[in-house]
């Protein structure tokens, strides 16, 4: 019993700086989480962006002006995709913490063999793959029903991984703070959604007046959806490169503020 206590010490890690092999079981588990229920994690949002873009292309697309001097069926598709990879990025990671304290199963990622930051990691990577797999589908769709082309590949995936990074890792926060099925709601009906519909989603911040544009410029979401469309159109209401370091930079904060309730077991810790 000495020896082997000698030989591993409890608290030690022996795996290196980085547990890889417990980082990708990790982020395995959580993308057969939603892979396995596609139905509803990959299919619903794809068909919610559809039912918008035919609702709103029926309803006001024909007798709307040119947006950006695109049809506003044109400029409306990028925006709904966007919004999509936005949102099921913060509701994987917010789910997968807060189912696990409903349930109790957080225990078994507490007591694994991992540190905070490759399970925040892990789990954030998760939600931007499922992001990614979202857009990349919902691309291939709409190409078909709506005139797009693609003037800047780079600039999509880069704000495409930005958008559902900042989301991914905002979700742990929420889904660490939540305790129950209510509280995620009213995160999500009060602060993720009505930042996305006035994000410029469906509408340009050119036709608003001077103070609401300055204050749509100070919306996170504004400029994940706005960097994402230019890639289609090659127009944007803000600028690209603006957008690119405001949101590199609250991707660091916002990582950095997960990881650092999780290190101290914010609310799954007695």
């Amino acid at each position: 019993m000495v020896e082997i206590e000698t030989k591993y010490k409890l608290g030690i890690r022996r795996f290196g700086l980085i547990n890889w092999v417990g980082f990708w079981t990790l982020y395995k588990k959580e993308v057969l989480r939603f892979l396995i229920v596609w139905i509803q994690t990959l299919l619903s949002p794809i068909i919610t962006s559809l039912l918008f873009l035919l609702v709103l292309s029926v309803a006001i697309g024909s007798g709307r002006s040119d947006m950006l001097g695109f049809p506003f069926i044109v400029f409306l598709a990028p925006g709904l995709i966007a919004m999509q990879i936005i949102q099921q990025a913060f509701s994987h990671s917010s789910s997968s913490f807060m189912i696990g304290k409903i349930q109790g199963n957080i225990v078994d990622i507490l007591y694994a063999p991992l540190s905070s930051g490759e399970v925040v990691s892990a789990v954030t990577l998760a939600a931007v793959t499922r992001s990614i797999m979202i857009g990349i589908i919902s691309i291939f769709i709409f190409y078909f029903l709506v005139d797009l082309e693609i003037k800047n590949l780079y600039v999509i995936i880069f704000y495409t991984f930005i958008s559902s990074f900042i989301l991914g890792s905002t979700g742990v926060i929420a889904g660490l703070w939540a305790e129950k099925f209510d509280h995620m709601a009213s995160v999500t009906n009060f602060i993720i959604v009505p930042l996305s519909f006035l994000s410029g989603t469906f509408y340009t911040i050119k036709n608003l007046p001077e103070t609401l544009q300055i204050i749509s410029k100070c919306n996170p979401f504004f400029y994940m959806i706005d960097g994402f469309r230019y890639g289609f159109l090659g127009k944007s209401d803000g600028s690209i490169l603006v957008g690119s370091i405001y949101l590199t930079i609250l991707a660091v904060l916002i990582w950095f503020l997960s990881y650092f309730l999780y290190k101290k077991g914010y609310k799954i810790k007695s």
